[in-house]
């Protein structure tokens, strides 16, 4: 097996073959992306899930980002396998790079945002306050450490504008 040089690794991909056991999961026959789990809704008359389902919640969000994880770091390498393959017969054919770039752009994105919101459950933290960057809640409305408000004023004319 030939060694890829250091700058050419990617973190991702290490991680999902060190998950994987060196051997990505292979893409389903479709070329679809298997399907999410269902939601699960708590109960009419309860204002939150139970802590239970919030874990079970973590752990599908978890076991998404390892899937994606995965998924990213294989089309990374097939895109790579290709441009390589036509770059040393001299035949790049841009729209199947294209075609490619955009799936991989897309699981992306999908792993870029699970990455978010498990992030965010791990912290509790929704953001952060623009003047001195210390962490916010989603529902703070002043920061805790310099005071600043969190949500921008609009005035009633600039709303009636729209």
């Amino acid at each position: 097996m030939i060694s890829m040089p250091k700058a050419l690794r990617n973190p991702r991909r290490d991680a999902a073959k060190a998950a994987s056991n060196g051997h990505p999961p292979a893409p389903p026959a479709n070329g679809h992306r298997p399907a999410a789990a269902p939601s699960q809704r708590p109960a009419a008359g309860q204002g939150r899930p139970s802590p239970v389902v919030g874990q079970e919640l973590m752990v599908d969000l978890e076991r998404r980002r390892d899937q994606l994880i995965a998924r990213v770091a294989e089309l990374q390498w097939d895109l790579g396998g290709l441009v390589y393959e036509m770059a040393i017969r001299d035949q790049v054919k841009v729209e199947v790079l294209v075609k490619r770039a955009v799936a991989l752009q897309d699981a992306d994105a999908e792993l870029s945002e699970v990455e978010r919101i498990v992030r965010t459950e791990e912290t509790g933290t929704a953001g952060s306050c623009s003047s001195c960057a210390a962490p916010h809640s989603s529902g703070a409305t002043y920061c805790w450490q310099c005071g600043q408000p969190l949500l921008a004023q609009v005035s009633s004319d600039s709303i009636l504008r729209r």
